[in-house]
């Protein structure tokens, strides 16, 4: 079969994403609708075939005519058959075109709907995707297609006499009024399950996560409950609409039989008041049956139905609140600045203001730390930075260009993101430093491994680069994984490289790899942002950025700033203010030789208040 093509949309076409796809199919349903015609012509076969049987063979006693009528409906058979197949294998290729031809919007949303609209979170669009799919490729639209011949049959029952006609009528209105009831019944139950299927995938997505804290800790029980609880909603939901279609659908299959016998009753007395042939009984008896069959699928098929109208009009919700992304001019790759503009941050979804108003500038070769108590704002910030997320006021500036003017694929290879809840994927070490990039060059992973000081330990694994990470990087330990997620965001030598906690799980050995790889950054012209609790990590960086609640408090070289909380962290010290702290500032990239020496010595140094004395302590606030 041929693939619909993706072709513009016209002015008067569909406004929905998912509209407009089903529109590019529309020729290739035009022709399943041929096909349906050419079949409802066909099911017409054994109506006929038994109506010349009764009527001009037996009467007859015509072998020959038995014969040739044989052959004729063997051949039709035939036919009906092949387009029978034909047909549900284009609808079936036509439901698997459309998942394809959204499944990679579909799965932006995935990754952009926690980001922009979390509050949806109990939407999968995956799963409402593959629920249009499952009903556009089943029974459901091939029974639609074959509603509006019901008339055609219909009619021709009418001809043979006009009550056949009349029997076949009444029986086709209670089977709609019966659809009617299904379709009223089954709304509310339809929310209801969907809902209740969304709580059961997520409450199960959480368990599998913590799986070892639910049984170190002796908390599998209680969450066994909560799912008990959610189990009984979901069944006796489900319950509900099982009884409901299968009510209905058996009421309608009784009604069909009984229709088919009542025909059969009806011709009986046209042939015995003599206004009709033996042969109508049967063949009136099969096309009523055959005029309702389906009718009596649709009903069958109503739940999966509901479903996928559900599933489609929260998808198109979902496209138009997230619409795609177009298409953007590349930028030159940057080298200069990284400014910060007065931003204000709120969690999506939220009104919320958790960071106001913070304004700074970094030039390439400076590094920034950012410190504060906990709650500040500072894991936020970072979020902001990297454009995760978008601030309600202000902007983020890379070489002077927003962050929304990039390119987002282009935009991510210049930056470096290291989050507070690091996961890695399932693959190979080298997959997860190449950030999954197909056949990634060997020597810039191991460039970067080298620049995360990981390479050694990689090495040390039992397949060395080639280590498969298993589900969520478990086959690492957490320092490892954090190593491996640093050398991940310095792949490729991004400009702006922004590290949230990166020495949580780290040892002496770590920490020291962690200085190394942000002074090499810096090194290259690139920038290094790190948002830190232990001053282990600002080893690196020459200045700091100091938050509290949710605001800017000092901003200036390391050494001044932490001079200056610690004066105001010390009894009796003077209350810290809102301020910049002015002294000469590094603004240029600068061989590591030449850097100031509370810098280059901050790792070992024993009196700098970044020496392993106070390593693990909580920076000041």
């Amino acid at each position: 079969m041929a693939r619909p093509a993706k072709g513009p949309v016209s002015a008067g076409a569909p406004r929905s994403e998912l509209a407009a796809a089903l529109a590019a199919c529309r020729a290739s349903y035009a022709g399943v609708a041929v096909f349906t015609g050419i079949l409802n012509v066909l099911y017409l076969t054994g109506s006929f075939f038994m109506l010349q049987v009764y009527d001009r063979v037996l009467p007859g006693h015509s072998i020959p005519t038995l014969v040739g009528l044989c052959i004729l409906a063997a051949i039709l058979y035939g036919f009906q058959a092949i387009l029978e197949i034909v047909r549900n294998r284009v609808l079936v290729r036509l439901a698997g075109w459309l998942a394809e031809s959204l499944d990679r919007r579909v799965y932006r949303l995935v990754v952009t709907l926690p980001l922009r609209a979390p509050a949806m979170g109990g939407v999968d669009p995956v799963r409402d995707l593959d629920q249009i799919r499952t009903f556009m490729s089943g029974g459901g639209p091939a029974a639609l297609f074959d509603l509006p011949w019901l008339p055609l049959y219909l009619g021709i029952c009418y001809l043979f006499h006009p009550w056949l006609g009349i029997t076949a009528t009444a029986g086709a209105m209670i089977l709609v009024v019966i659809t009617t009831v299904t379709e009223l019944k089954l709304r509310q139950p339809a929310i209801e399950l969907a809902m209740l299927v969304g709580s059961r995938s997520k409450l199960a997505e959480a368990s599998r996560r913590n799986a070892e804290v639910l049984h170190a800790m002796g908390m599998a029980g209680r969450l066994a409950s909560v799912w008990g609880d959610y189990n009984q909603k979901y069944l006796a939901a489900h319950r509900r609409s099982a009884d409901i279609t299968g009510g209905l659908g058996a009421l309608s299959r009784v009604l069909r039989l009984a229709l088919q016998s009542a025909v059969l009753a009806v011709g009986a007395y046209l042939v015995i008041e003599q206004q009709a042939t033996a042969g109508i009984i049967i063949a009136g008896s099969i096309l009523a049956s055959r005029a309702l069959a389906p009718v009596e699928v649709v009903i069958a098929q109503w739940r999966i139905f509901v479903g996928a109208r559900q599933s489609w009009h929260r998808l198109n919700n979902l496209l138009a609140r997230l619409p795609a992304e177009q298409p953007l001019m590349a930028l030159p790759k940057p080298a200069n600045l990284l400014a910060v503009g007065a931003i204000s941050i709120a969690p999506p979804g939220t009104n919320t203001v958790v960071v106001q108003d913070v304004a700074f500038e970094l030039k390439a070769g400076q590094g920034l730390g950012i410190i504060g108590p906990s709650a500040s704002g500072k894991s936020s910030l970072a979020r902001a930075i990297v454009g995760v997320w978008t601030p309600v006021r202000g902007t983020v500036r890379i070489d002077g260009a927003t962050l929304d003017q990039w390119p987002p694929e282009s935009l991510g290879e210049h930056i470096g993101y290291l989050p507070q809840d690091m996961e890695l994927f399932a693959g190979t070490v080298a997959q997860n430093i190449a950030r999954l990039e197909p056949d990634p060059p060997p020597e810039k992973v191991i460039a970067a491994a080298k620049a995360a000081g990981v390479h050694e330990l990689i090495l040390g694994l039992p397949n060395g680069y080639e280590t498969q990470m298993g589900d969520s990087g478990t086959a690492l330990s957490a320092g490892q994984r954090q190593r491996v997620g640093l050398a991940r965001a310095l792949y490729g030598d991004p400009f702006l490289v922004v590290l949230d906690e990166p020495n949580s799980s780290l040892d002496h050995d770590g920490d020291e790899a962690l200085t190394r790889a942000i002074m090499g950054v810096r090194a290259r012209g690139g920038i290094a942002v790190v948002v830190a609790h232990r001053p282990s990590a600002l080893a690196g960086v020459d200045q700091l950025l100091v938050l509290r609640a949710g605001r800017q408090q000092t901003f200036g070289p390391k050494d001044a700033v932490l001079r200056e909380a610690m004066q105001a962290a010390a009894p009796g010290g003077p209350p810290a203010a809102p301020r910049a702290v002015s002294a000469p500032v590094t603004t240029a990239a600068r061989p590591a030789s030449s850097w100031p020496a509370s810098v280059r010595s901050a790792p070992t140094g024993a009196a700098h208040p970044l020496s392993p004395a106070s390593r693990d302590r909580d920076m000041p606030s």
